[in-house]
């Protein structure tokens, strides 16, 4: 006798999911527009605009701070983070994705909660116009059907057994 594998995935379908958004100002000409393919990628996918928190902020590097209370307000079942760091001629960039993207990765862990990184990083601006809506897509868009996933995929899992 064959047994069948137990199959978890989370479906895209963001109807009565509670979203969250925090975007930074810097580079705002193309966080504009990932904010735009994320709320369009969610509606489209059936959440109603009022279950859509978008929240702005200085700069990517300051995202994870309101990332991090939105997910423990217990409010929202997936959070984006978006923005946009175009590398310069230092080091600079390069800090700021990293500690950004742990910053996601532990605050995830510790609420539960899913962050998605879409934060898009890049070398030059004609990357950062390529990622923000023209031919390599939008990072936004991607990052929101990230979240509506993950959401769902949290929902099903089977609970950890209390000690």
């Amino acid at each position: 006798m064959s047994k069948e594998i137990t199959l978890l995935e989370g479906k895209l379908n963001a109807t009565g999911l509670k979203f969250g958004i925090v975007c930074a100002r810097f580079n705002s000409i193309f966080v504009e527009q990932l904010l735009a393919g994320a709320k369009d990628a969610l509606v489209r996918h059936g959440a109603n605009v009022e279950d859509i928190t978008v929240a702005w902020v200085p700069g990517s590097f300051e995202t994870p701070l309101v990332i991090q209370q939105l997910a423990q307000s217990g409010k929202f079942d997936a959070l984006i983070g978006l923005g946009v760091v175009i590398q310069g001629a230092t080091q600079h960039a390069a800090m700021i994705n990293s500690e950004v993207s742990k910053s996601y990765a532990q605050i995830s862990l510790a609420t539960g909660i899913p962050v998605v990184y879409g934060v898009v990083t890049t070398e030059n601006i004609e990357q950062a116009i390529e990622r923000s809506g023209s031919k390599a897509g939008n990072r936004g868009a991607s990052a929101a059907t990230t979240a509506i996933e993950m959401a769902n995929l949290l929902k099903i899992l089977p609970k950890t057994a209390k000690k």
